[in-house]
């Protein structure tokens, strides 16, 4: 599978789509305007080892909701995901059985290897 999730509002996002220059191969699906199912993100957990990894402790309702004075499980970090779409990390660009978490250089520059190479 070649997908993207992503937030169509987010500059930094388009930004970085922008630089991938990503083949028609590739799905990009606008998580704001279509929800992240329990199955993606199962798949998405499959493939980075744990679903604290595709957590953003960036998101506004991180600080809001204290979840930053918690201790989290496994569990809610799913189930938080699921419930906002603001924790998810994104980009999240998954090319067949690779996955690229997030929007550091290092990351893209990955990505783009991994897309084009």
């Amino acid at each position: 599978m070649k997908k993207v999730y992503h937030l169509s509002s987010c500059n930094t996002c388009q930004k970085i789509l922008k630089e991938l220059e990503l083949p028609d191969s590739f799905e990009l699906q606008d998580i704001k305007v279509e929800e992240i199912t329990t199955e993606q993100i199962e798949e998405m957990q499959a493939l980075s080892g744990s679903y604290e990894a595709l957590f953003s402790r960036r998101a506004r309702l991180y600080r809001e909701r204290e979840l930053n004075k918690k201790e989290l499980s496994e569990a809610d970090y799913k189930d938080l995901i699921l419930d906002h779409y603001t924790f998810l990390k994104r980009p999240m660009i998954i090319n067949d059985d690779e996955i690229f978490i997030g929007n550091s250089k290092k990351t893209v520059a990955a990505a783009k290897a991994a897309v084009h190479g």
